[in-house]
């Protein structure tokens, strides 16, 4: 399998290509704010193919590019209900920070979009992405999961759910500490300890580090109150 991380210029957000292998179809996942050179040149490189783009949440850096990566292609947009509303207005997600961008916005939905629901598998590209639904950060939060190349490890999507050491903030509009808690109760701990988690920011970690060391997840398995974290957009 090939997994090709670009890091946005903005946010220091994680855009994520996948295949089977190289010369093959291909998926997005998140392109985020100036994306579009970095990611041409990824799939010239590894001859890809993309046939949708996948979307963890509907933050704006982790949506910018978006648009002109599927209208280029043709190709669907994929995103949960819950933050469907955020690719008609994407400002309206990120509160005060919406001021980042003067409070105004050259911005276009893409032509196809897509529903992710939880539970759902959605196989694209020769992939079989499992979708969880994790609210909290955002009301449409999700995971995306993918099973490795064997039966050793599998991989997590995290999105702005769960970073190495620490968790999304919740305090954007839309954002709900229970939500939050019960997400990492409900569908990050039961995970494999060896699933590889590659976060929608920083390096890539995993499940069983995770259990042992970050704070919000230990605070979630005794179902203690979690505090909103300032780390990820």
């Amino acid at each position: 399998m090939l997994i090709q991380a670009l890091v946005a210029e903005a946010f220091a957000t994680n855009c994520y290509v996948v295949a089977p292998e190289a010369g093959s179809e291909c998926v997005v996942i998140d392109p985020g704010i100036g994306v579009v050179p970095g990611l041409d040149d990824v799939l010239r490189q590894h001859r890809l193919r993309p046939v949708a783009v996948l979307m963890t949440h509907g933050h704006l850096d982790h949506t910018f590019s978006v648009t002109p990566v599927c209208g280029s292609r043709g190709i669907p947009a994929y995103v949960h209900d819950g933050d469907r509303d955020m690719l008609a207005d994407p400002l309206a997600g990120l509160g005060q920070l919406g001021a980042i961008f003067g409070g105004q916005l050259d911005w276009t939905e893409p032509d196809d979009i897509q529903a992710l629901a939880d539970g759902d598998t959605v196989s694209l590209a020769g992939l079989d992405f499992t979708i969880d639904h994790t609210p909290g950060h955002t009301p449409g939060s999700v995971l995306f999961g993918l099973p490795g190349d064997d039966d050793a490890h599998s991989y997590c999507f995290s999105g702005d759910v769960l970073f190495a050491g620490s968790i999304g903030r919740t305090d954007l509009p839309g954002g709900s500490d229970a939500a939050m808690r019960d997400s990492l109760r409900d569908k990050v701990l039961p995970m494999n300890d060896d699933t590889v988690v590659l976060p929608g920011h920083g390096g890539r970690t995993t499940i069983g580090r995770e259990r042992a060391s970050n704070p919000f997840l230990q605070q979630a398995h005794l179902a203690g109150h979690t505090q909103a974290p300032t780390r990820g957009v």
